[in-house]
Order: C-alpha cells, then sequence, then structure tokens
C-alpha cells in the first residue's frame, strides 16, 4: 500500500459494526472543528 492517505482514515476511530448514526455523529464531529488558517476564500 502506499504512504497516501486512505479513503476512510477519517473513520479510523469507528468501532468495527458502527452503523450509519455513529458515522453522521462523527462526520459531523468531524466538521464542527474550525477550519485550518490554510484553507482560503480564495479557494471558493
Amino acid at each position: 500500500m502506499s504512504n497516501s492517505a486512505r479513503d476512510d482514515d477519517h473513520l479510523h476511530d469507528l468501532e468495527d459494526g458502527a452503523g450509519c448514526t455513529e458515522i453522521w455523529e462523527k462526520l459531523s464531529e468531524q466538521r464542527e472543528e474550525p477550519e485550518s488558517t490554510t484553507d482560503s476564500d480564495a479557494d471558493r
């Protein structure tokens, strides 16, 4: 496997067998985190 990030790395701390609700909650928590200062409005 290459050194690049896996498509599912953002779910690494979910337990095996997690359902839709647990996944949704995890993704929602990640979206609530403040954006890094490297993101700019120029990219939008």
